[in-house]
């Protein structure tokens, strides 16, 4: 028996809640080829969990569903020519947590072509600190220096700059000698963000509200998780020849914006996606990572938490109280 977080949906209702599976059970639900079976060290929530859990968004396509669309673990059987028992994985994403079983548990079975190897200089709890935010993070500015984009083009902004995707970009690009600038919806965590590198923190009001389809220019690049009115705004204040990564939709899915920043400043709108990604691409990000010391920062942008108050704390990121990154130690 094992330790999981299970969401169920029947006339009883939506609901979350901790339990102990069988393997049995997890082999049951487990329908995918390669098989690679994981015992899990450490997976986190993110908002994509958040919303699952709660019900807040059909992120879920089948129940029961175990949520969780990240892990780091031990390889206990493997089915793929890659990976043997004992290796070290990750999973970032492929469905994990919404059409098959997550990482919000102690054990897990996926598709061996889901899985990277863990950089060897990462330790589990650090691969999840970073985890699928700081994964994230990390495509989005690879898209902006593919595009050309350098410290020497000028500020590059980051919205939802306290949430995990926000934070881990502000880190990165400040680590990579980029002039920051975080946007935020709370204002009392400006220490918290300059402790990461942001050299200038604005109310994240200054680009929520409808605005102009052309701005004064602000910025040379950005990291956007935000969306709809926001991401048009931060469209028409970006510099000739920018780019925005676009990775998220916490205000709307909507784009309410013109072509005119496209087509008289030739800013180019970059779309991250971290979820399909091809392995090549999962593996140039987490060995950037990896070899960037950020090992001081880890405990200032991350948090632990047993797996029982995982279902209370996704309620708590959907709300906006939680800063940084929340780590889910499975075994505790």
């Amino acid at each position: 028996m094992y330790k999981s977080l299970l969401i169920e949906k029947d006339e009883q209702g939506y609901r979350t809640s901790l339990t102990e599976q069988s393997e049995a059970f997890l082999s049951e639900y487990t329908n995918t080829e390669n098989r690679v079976s994981v015992d899990v060290s450490y997976s986190t929530i993110n908002y994509k969990d958040g919303l699952a859990m709660t019900g807040k968004a059909p992120v879920v396509r089948s129940f029961p569903m175990v949520p969780g669309i990240d892990f780091v673990g031990t390889v206990t059987q493997s089915e793929h020519a890659n990976f043997k028992q004992g290796d070290k994985v990750i999973l970032n994403g492929f469905g994990v947590g919404e059409t098959h079983f997550g990482g919000l548990a102690q054990k897990a079975t996926v598709n061996g072509d889901w899985l990277i190897p863990l950089p060897q200089s990462m330790s589990p709890e650090n691969a999840m600190a970073i985890g699928t935010a700081g994964y994230t993070a990390m495509l989005c500015v690879i898209a902006l220096e593919k595009q050309g984009i350098t410290p020497e083009h000028g500020d590059i902004l980051v919205t939802g700059a306290t949430g995990g995707v926000g934070s881990w970009a502000v880190k990165i690009l400040s680590e990579l000698g980029y002039r920051v600038v975080a946007s935020t919806g709370s204002m009392d965590e400006v220490e918290y963000l300059t402790s990461l590198g942001a050299a200038e923190v604005i109310d994240r009001a200054e680009l929520s509200e409808a605005g102009k389809p052309l701005m004064k220019e602000r910025w040379a690049g950005a990291v956007d998780s935000v969306g709809s009115t926001t991401l048009a705004n931060i469209c028409a204040s970006t510099k000739y020849g920018g780019a925005v990564a676009a990775c998220g939709l916490a205000q709307g899915m909507d784009l309410p914006s013109t072509v005119m920043p496209f087509i008289l400043r030739g800013v180019a709108l970059l779309g991250v996606d971290s979820v399909m990604r091809p392995i090549a691409d999962r593996i140039e990000a987490w060995e950037r990572l990896a070899q960037m010391d950020m090992s001081d920062y880890i405990n200032t942008i991350s948090h632990v938490i047993p797996l029982a108050q995982a279902a209370d704390k996704a309620s708590d990121l959907l709300k906006g109280n939680v800063t940084g990154r929340l780590i889910v130690d499975v075994n505790a």
